[in-house]
């Protein structure tokens, strides 16, 4: 099986919300002024307008594992990461930061791809559910997440439309695939910051964040190049030098527990 991009991604330019600026977010806001340069090299009529939410600041350990530098600490990760995309960007795009905190009542019914690069479930879940409260048209969600050396990511689709969640063909997002992964009961293996990055690389790999982000754009470069996509997800192992891909067929996600539900009959009339 196919999916085949949202049509309306091709025509306009595409309003992306980067929630988390740490490790992997970092490494994505990175990934996304090279994406949006090169869409607008291949004829792209708006490229990307970039959101970032994230309300940290920058620590001393954070450097050296995420994509900061010393001149960074204590500035606002968002705002920190947004004013050195426009400076890169020059003037062909105006993305924009916020140091706000989601949660379940955030109105994202602006944007058309929503990218989670959080490190709880809390956090998960919170865009789990603005997005289920909010968009009134189906728009995709991104989602990243590791552990120590091994990590996954997952394009979904989401709507507040009972009807368009139920669509046979709907790409099936991390929380029907992983309900672990946005069940905020479910107790948390991170569960303060480091204080250095000796400290913070025992508990994750040097380059696990960079893995974790080439294979979720790689996704995007596919959808929005090629217009189709076979595989919507991967699971990355870096102590196996492994990549195993999420396919869209409805067997592999059955694995998983998820299975399609099937449009509502309509009723007959006499």
């Amino acid at each position: 099986m196919e999916h085949a991009i949202h049509p309306e991604l091709l025509t306009k330019q595409v309003n992306v919300l980067v929630v988390g600026a740490g490790g992997t977010g970092s490494r994505v806001i990175e990934a996304l002024v090279n994406l949006h340069r090169a869409l607008i090299a291949k004829g792209h009529p708006g490229g990307l307008n970039v959101t970032v939410m994230d309300a940290d600041i920058v620590s001393q350990s954070n450097i050296g594992r995420q994509a900061f530098y010393q001149p960074d600490v204590g500035t606002y990760k968002a705002i920190t990461l947004v004013n050195r995309a426009n400076m890169a960007l020059n003037g062909t795009a105006v993305w924009k930061a916020s140091t706000d905190l989601l949660d379940e009542s955030t109105n994202l019914k602006d944007f058309h791809l929503v990218i989670g690069a959080v490190d709880n479930r809390l956090a998960r879940y919170a865009i789990m559910r603005a997005m289920m409260k909010t968009l009134w048209k189906t728009a995709y969600w991104l989602d990243f997440g590791n552990s120590t050396s091994q990590g996954q990511v997952l394009l979904g689709e989401i709507s507040s439309d009972k009807k368009a969640m139920r669509e046979l063909n709907r790409l099936p997002h991390a929380g029907e695939l992983f309900p672990d992964l946005v069940n905020p009961l479910v107790t948390n293996d991170d569960d303060g910051p480091s204080c250095s990055l000796a400290e913070a690389l025992e508990r994750q790999s040097l380059y696990i964040n960079q893995a974790v982000t080439i294979q979720g754009m790689s996704i995007l470069w596919n959808l929005f190049t090629k217009g189709v996509i076979h595989n919507h997800g991967a699971f990355i192992d870096l102590d196996q030098s492994t990549v195993l891909p999420m396919r869209i067929d409805p067997a592999h996600w059955a694995r998983f527990g998820f299975k399609p539900k099937a449009p509502r009959k309509k009723a007959q009339t006499a």
